[in-house]
């Protein structure tokens, strides 16, 4: 008799819990949890800002610089993982990180003083980022989302072919903020694409260099970036 009762309770309390269960799987959002993704086509642009320096001779004399960098624009690609926790079934917030490979196209540079015009090469390598990331759920297949982060990378410069002073290429790592604008949409099954804006503010950063004829140039590095990116990504 016992045992009759002690199934049937166990049945009733089946029947109770079962489509709670099933309901609170058909209400976990499908964004929710970890993901990991690639950007495979982008565009970037690093912006550097003109800025006042000097040249300092080996005799003590120093003359005002004026430094100028093109645009270094070019080939993006990333990649980048990070985990979406659920405030509600439309809101989340995010976490993540992405990591740009390889370095950025090479552009020109100039450092203008009352001696000459020294010319020179730079490019920006190893930017990488960490974010968090409010995101909206338009549905089940669709996200829109932004990014507030920090970003930093390497520049690289080097001066050569100047009768006035030459120095080897010269690393500097650089940091600021990254924001970012995001829409992913499913594709197939935990499979979704996605197109992403990110804009970069970095820091500026005092630059002195010594050329092989002691010249020493003295200046601050300045910029802002964007890229445009198109990927694919995947839920766990």
């Amino acid at each position: 008799m016992m045992k009759t009762r002690d199934i049937k309770l166990a049945v009733l309390a089946l029947a109770v819990l079962v489509p709670g269960l099933g309901m609170a799987q058909a209400d976990k959002n499908v964004w929710e949890g970890a993901y990991g993704q690639i950007g495979l086509i982008g565009y970037a642009s690093l912006i550097p800002v003109a800025t006042n320096g000097t040249t300092t001779t080996p005799m003590g004399t120093s003359f005002s610089t004026f430094s100028t960098a093109n645009h270094s624009n070019g080939f993006a690609a990333n990649i980048g993982a990070g985990y979406n926790f659920a405030i509600n079934e439309r809101y989340l917030l995010g976490v993540g990180a992405t990591f740009y490979p390889g370095g950025s196209k090479s552009a020109s540079t100039t450092a203008t003083n009352a001696l000459s015009t020294i010319s020179g090469t730079y490019s920006v390598a190893n930017v990488f980022s960490v974010f968090v990331s409010p995101s909206y759920v338009i549905d089940q297949e669709k996200l829109a989302y932004a990014k507030i982060g920090y970003t930093e990378g390497t520049l690289r410069i080097s001066v050569s072919g100047n009768a006035i002073g030459n120095f080897p290429q010269q690393s500097l790592q650089t940091s600021g903020t990254v924001f970012g604008l995001g829409y992913k949409q499913i594709l197939l099954g935990s499979i979704y694409g996605f197109a992403e804006a990110n804009y970069v503010l970095n820091n500026p950063k005092s630059l002195s260099v010594t050329t092989d004829n002691n010249l020493v140039i003295s200046s601050t590095a300045k910029a802002s970036g964007y890229d445009v990116l198109l990927g694919i990504g995947y839920l766990f």
